[in-house]
């Protein structure tokens, strides 16, 4: 019994690496780096609303599918209505998938393991050189996932947890400076938190969180994990060793920003700030340091998600095998990257905009389901609602214009200003949920469906 434990344990072990292996990207490199350059003095206070989007909204969705037990994210969001949980999950899919993170992620690669090394800071055909072999090496690894956990959990991941710590360490011994003034978005404690939640969005991992999921639990199942609550409980252990990974490097990356700005400047994305701390703290030796930290932690990621991506459209449509969906995203990802980093940053805002307080309320109510007797009204209502915010958010971070609405929706809906108009629309709507439902009787619902 004791070594079956053991053997469970060592399980859990690997699939909570192989899962921060899987979180650990390009966002999560170059986000709470520039994060520490802009809060400045009050850095501490924007990481821990970072951490919450960054660190707790993962878990909690990691936990949430686990505990619905739903079989994918579809089902999960077919909850509000079959339709819905169709739109949802393709977009959803597609953000964290072939039109912005797996892009993004060898784009990352390129602007900071490669191009610094490149006399007259590269070309675009060196660009598309480098961004050809990320996803030649990518598509793969992804064709046989059932390696996943050996290749990333027990090889990659460790070599690059060493090569964060390395560059940690040197930081706090021989630190680059003080912490300066804060910007003005983080210019007091709780504006600060505010921001850094925002931030944490960029991560992408909340949305992650879903997909990986069922990645996570396919290994607990066959880790020995049968029923729901050994499901849920086995998803959370794998999902707290994960997390506590990222927390650890989102708190001191995010130092190291903060402290680079005597010798940097305020920079405009973390790429750079990562490079030239790197270059200030270890020297040339540090460059490549710093390469290995982005190759690995891109790598992994890029691998995590065509292999999500090209499962769950494989499912979708068989038509096609799962192997012509992962040659079809990595090629799609190649010619996407090519628009450079910075491209691909400003198009993501707007679509996180609209789908994050999507993810928050659907996490929400799947924990909240028993409390509803996981009524569809319920679901419908939250999620409706939620729905009109998100999409004003979305809009006007595009840019587009709403005339009067935009300006009456901007004067008399709270949290507005700070980017959470959706918080009060979602409250409204499952309180209006939870009125249908004791309206409603169960039997006339019944009849109905």
């Amino acid at each position: 019994m004791d070594n079956q434990a053991n053997l469970n344990n060592r399980a859990y072990i690997a699939i909570g690496l192989m899962l921060f292996a899987l979180f650990f990207g390009a966002g999560n490199l170059i986000f709470p780096a520039a994060l520490g350059q802009q809060a400045g003095e009050n850095v501490w206070w924007a990481i821990l609303g970072f951490i919450i989007t960054g660190v707790g909204l993962p878990l909690l969705g990691v936990m949430a599918m686990g505990y619905s037990g739903s079989k994918d994210v579809q089902a999960l969001a077919s909850r509000v209505h079959p339709a819905y949980g169709f739109i949802y999950t393709v977009l959803l899919y597609l953000s964290i998938g072939p039109a912005f993170a797996i892009p993004r992620t060898g784009t990352v690669s390129y602007e900071i393991a490669v191009r610094p090394f490149l006399d007259g800071g590269g070309s675009d055909m060196t660009q598309g050189i480098v961004l050809a072999i990320f996803f030649a090496i990518t598509l793969w690894l992804a064709i046989n996932p059932a390696k996943l956990v050996d290749r990333i959990g027990k090889v990659l991941t460790p070599l690059l947890l060493l090569t964060i710590c390395i560059l940690i360490a040197k930081s706090l011994i021989t630190p680059m400076g003080s912490y300066m003034a804060p910007m003005e978005q983080y210019a007091t404690p709780s504006t600060a938190v505010l921001q850094g939640f925002l931030d944490g969005y960029n991560t992408l991992d909340a949305l992650a969180s879903l997909v990986f999921a069922i990645l996570v639990i396919q290994f607990v199942t066959l880790s020995g994990a049968k029923t729901k609550e050994q499901i849920t409980s086995a998803t959370f252990k794998a999902g707290i060793i994960a997390v506590a990974c990222l927390g650890f490097v989102y708190i001191f990356i995010a130092n190291l920003g903060a402290t680079s700005v005597e010798q940097l400047g305020v920079l405009e994305t973390g790429a750079p700030v990562l490079a030239g701390s790197a270059r200030i703290l270890i020297g040339n030796v540090g460059a490549i340091v710093l390469a290995i930290i982005v190759l690995l932690a891109c790598l992994t990621t890029s691998i995590g998600l065509v292999t999500s991506c090209a499962t769950y459209f494989n499912r979708l449509y068989s038509g096609l095998s799962y192997k012509a969906y992962a040659v079809i995203f990595s090629v799609v990802s190649f010619f996407i990257g090519m628009f450079g980093l910075k491209t691909i940053i400003v198009s993501t805002i707007p679509v996180l905009m609209f789908l994050y307080p999507l993810t928050i309320v659907i996490i929400a109510l799947a924990f909240l389901d028993r409390v509803f007797d996981g009524r569809q009204c319920v679901y419908a209502w939250s999620i409706g609602l939620t729905l009109i915010a998100a999409f004003v958010s979305g809009a006007e971070t595009a840019g587009f214009a709403l005339g009067s609405f935009g300006e009456a929706f901007a004067q008399y809906v709270p949290f507005h200003a700070v980017g959470m108009s959706w918080v009060p629309f979602a409250v409204v709507g499952f309180v209006v949920g939870l009125i249908n439902k004791a309206v409603v009787k169960k039997a006339a619902v019944a009849e109905v469906n």
